[in-house]
């Protein structure tokens, strides 16, 4: 049965790294939540200041139209999906959902968002968005210690197996 795949998690955990790798070992296409933002919501997040729920909500129904014209073939999805709320709003109306959550030390994450220099998301936003964190239950939850290939294969292996709450 076709699948909508979210990975998930806190800026500069490799969401969208991640995601493409397993789009692609999965045949599916990936989708970005990135390309999605407005320009006025990605100004604001490039100068250090968090979305609220209102302002991330026009983003998340977009999303979720789009995932819903997904959802009869199958789609893998890098979102940040922080809050229960916004995990509600992305997949309302969408029958078969998996949630991966990529986790790791914060200061490895603050050093590869450091790092980076091609997104708008900076550091500034990690401590709002640990703290938002509601991790979702029965996701998928996978370390990023690793390097991306690594990441995805542990991803792909925990989805594999039947039970739905796997860390690994």
């Amino acid at each position: 049965m076709p699948e909508i795949i979210v990975v998930m998690g806190v800026t500069g955990v490799g969401k969208s790294t991640v995601g493409q790798r397993l789009a692609a070992a999965l045949r599916e296409p990936f989708i970005d939540a990135d390309d999605f933002h407005e320009d006025d919501a990605k100004a604001r997040m490039a100068a250090g200041i968090p979305l609220t729920e209102a302002e991330r909500e026009p983003w998340l129904s977009r999303l979720n139209t789009v995932l819903r014209a997904h959802a009869p073939t199958g789609a893998v999805l890098a979102c940040s999906a922080l809050t229960e709320h916004a995990r509600a709003v992305l997949t309302e109306g969408i029958p078969t959902v998996r949630f991966v959550l990529l986790t790791g030390d914060p200061g490895l994450i603050r050093a590869r968002v450091e790092h980076r220099h091609d997104h708008f998301a900076g550091a500034a936003l990690l401590p709002s968005q640990f703290a938002t964190l509601e991790p979702p239950a029965g996701a998928v939850t996978v370390n990023v210690d690793g390097t991306p290939d690594e990441t995805a294969a542990r991803a792909l292996a925990a989805l594999a197996q039947d039970d739905r709450s796997t860390s690994i």
